[in-house]
């Protein structure tokens, strides 16, 4: 469930149902005006909804009045150690401010930067990290460090409620992903103000985009969660922005450009995927609609995921087939396989979102498909197909007694072989188990329909 009470972080509201925000932070010097705004630039257009700069010295507070000037989206100032920059931050218009508890001083001093704060109606976040608990709970951190965050903020929940201030956010981040879980969990079931998520400290791209999904994907499925960062080592913080879009896209709670679905790849695989994937991956982020595209190289998933997407490819050794809205329209030859999805995708807008069929086309691919499906295969439409003949097999005998009058079932209607929805249920199920079990035949590398394409990469 999402947090109760909402926010407004310049224009982002942050809880009580509003989307989830992704935030980053900058890794220029905030002092570098020119860097620091670049850096800003390249986020927003990553699809940041919220940026923070940090702000330990006075030369970056005088930067941080121009950076909030030229910003195209909010700016969050991070503030540890010294409360005055938090005052100076907040003159400077910060559109937040992020306090540490652990390090930001005694109550009289955080009192201070609330009145500030409520004076401007500018938000704050209580930023507690498992690295720089306060003090009193350092001892409880090595015993139950998930009750030493949740103690941490719950303590400062208190004196924010204290002072009669409520416009405020809170995050507990830990490099544990367990600890971020659990915490979160906990105070989530005591608090109402909203939640900023992040694994603080991740790792690389690599390692720390796997920790995060693990990490915040749990929280936010469970409904946990407003606002969301992702911290990595790198330089790059328009990574940062992409990793955090995929979670969200990934749990369905947000959409921002296409969804690109792609087979892992195995023995059945019969083309070369990887540059094919990667090509459609690169040319796939000049698109802003939430589009599915899919890349499939075998008949077992590839035509059905094909034809789930909104556009597809599925290919065989020689060729392939490109799908628009489910139907197969064109068939190519390998190769070029790219840029016939692409002229599809660009048909399919040019036109004002309508596939536009060649019938001629769309029936050369129909035959090619015919003729390379793998007819054993159980593939996701042949499985709805027996599942739906079998209830419609049940409601029919459900009507009639389950049989005629002489008991026979009824014949197939002349003009050709019955289809699968024809069958009777029991026919197609012992079809399904048979087709399960029958073990393809026995190839030697040099018959093998894939020979040698294993060891053409690149």
């Amino acid at each position: 469930m999402p947090s109760e009470r909402q926010i407004r972080v310049g224009g982002v509201p942050i809880g009580g149902g509003a989307p989830v925000a992704v935030q980053t932070m900058t890794k220029t010097e905030t002092a570098d005006v020119a860097a620091t705004m670049a850096q800003i630039r390249r986020v927003a257009q990553a699809g940041a909804d919220i940026v923070r700069v940090a702000v330990p010295r006075n030369e970056d507070v005088e930067a941080l009045r121009t950076i909030v000037a030229q910003s195209p989206i909010p700016v969050i100032a991070d503030i540890h150690f010294n409360y005055t920059l938090a005052l100076k931050a907040l003159d400077a218009g910060a559109h937040c401010v992020r306090l540490n508890p652990g390090n930001i001083g005694g109550p009289d001093k955080v009192a201070k930067v609330v009145q500030r704060a409520r004076e401007l109606g500018t938000p704050l976040r209580i930023g507690v990290n498992s690295g720089s608990l306060p003090e009193h709970l350092r001892e409880l951190e090595y015993t139950n460090p998930v009750e030493a965050l949740v103690a941490a903020a719950a303590g400062f929940v208190e004196l924010m409620e204290s002072l009669d201030f409520d416009n405020f956010k809170v995050s507990m981040k830990s490099t544990s992903v367990p600890n971020t879980i659990a915490s979160n969990r906990m105070l989530a079931e005591r608090i109402p103000y909203p939640l900023h998520l992040g694994v603080t400290e991740a790792g690389t791209k690599w390692s720390g985009s796997l920790k995060s999904a693990v990490g915040l994907g749990t929280l936010l499925a469970d409904g946990i969660g407003d606002t969301i960062r992702i911290s990595l080592s790198t330089f790059h913080a328009e990574e940062e922005v992409k990793v955090a879009w995929e979670i969200l896209k990934a749990l369905k709670l947000r959409e921002r450009g296409p969804v690109l679905i792609a087979c892992p790849t195995c023995g059945r695989l019969q083309f070369d995927m990887d540059s094919i994937v990667a090509e459609v991956e690169r040319r796939l982020q000049a698109y802003d609609d939430p589009i599915e595209v899919s890349v499939l190289g075998c008949a077992v998933n590839g035509i059905g995921e094909a034809r789930h997407a909104d556009f597809g490819i599925a290919g065989a050794k020689d060729a392939g087939i490109v799908y628009a809205k489910g139907e197969p329209v064109r068939k190519f030859a390998t190769g070029n396989l790219v840029d016939a999805l692409f002229e599809e995708i660009d048909r399919y807008y040019a036109a004002g979102k309508r596939v536009i069929r060649d019938e001629r086309a769309a029936a050369e691919a129909a035959q090619w498909l015919a003729e390379n499906e793998d007819e054993t295969a159980m593939t996701p439409e042949r499985l709805a197909a027996l599942e739906a003949a079998a209830a419609r097999e049940g409601e029919a005998s459900a009507a009639i007694g389950g049989e005629g009058a002489n008991g026979a079932v009824a014949a197939p209607p002349a003009g050709g072989p019955p289809t699968p929805a024809e069958r009777p249920p029991v026919e197609l199920a012992a079809a399904a188990e048979q087709a399960r079990e029958a073990a393809p035949p026995r190839l030697d590398e040099e018959q093998s329909p894939v020979s040698g394409r294993r060891f053409t990469r690149a």
